[in-house]
C-alpha cells in the first residue's frame, strides 16, 4: 500500500530543528530529511516529492545552491527557504535563485503549513474555485 500523503524533502542540518520538523511535518506530509545540500541535490534528482524545504545554510552546497541546481536541471517542485537569514536582500537572493517563498526562523508551525498548503496550491492549480470555460 502506497502512503497516501503528499512527499516532502526537508533538507535543514540543525540536529534538533531537523528532526523536530519531520516529527510535525509527518502528520501531514511523508517527510524525507537530509541534512547536507549536495546529498539534497541529489535525492531530489531521483526522486519525486510535492514540495520542498531548504534551509540557506547547509553543508555540502549552501540553500541557494540546491534551489538554482534544482532549477537549470528542470525541476518545478515548489520550494520554500526556511533560514535565520532575513534581511531584504537575503529574501531577494532566494526568490530569485528560484524559491516559490521565503520564511524567516524562528518560524510558527502554523504559518509554515499554510505557506506550503499556498505553494503547492498555486503549483497543483488546487483551490476552492472551479474554472468554467477558458
Amino acid at each position: 500500500m502506497t502512503d497516501p500523503r503528499p512527499r516532502l524533502l526537508l533538507i535543514e542540518d540543525d540536529r534538533q530543528l531537523g528532526p523536530l520538523m519531520r516529527k510535525v511535518l509527518d502528520g501531514v506530509y511523508a517527510v524525507t530529511l537530509i541534512d547536507d545540500g549536495a546529498i539534497g541535490v541529489t535525492v531530489a534528482l531521483h526522486d519525486t516529492f510535492e514540495v520542498m524545504i531548504v534551509d540557506r545554510r547547509l553543508p555540502g552546497l549552501d540553500g541557494l545552491g540546491v534551489i538554482e541546481t534544482l532549477r537549470r536541471k528542470r525541476v518545478t517542485t515548489p520550494m520554500l527557504i526556511l533560514t535565520a537569514l532575513g534581511t531584504i536582500q537575503d529574501k531577494v537572493r532566494g526568490l530569485d535563485a528560484g524559491a516559490n517563498d521565503y520564511l524567516v526562523k524562528p518560524f510558527e508551525f502554523d504559518e509554515l503549513f499554510a505557506r506550503l498548503r499556498s505553494i503547492r496550491r498555486v503549483y497543483t492549480g488546487e483551490g476552492p474555485f472551479v474554472r468554467i470555460g477558458l
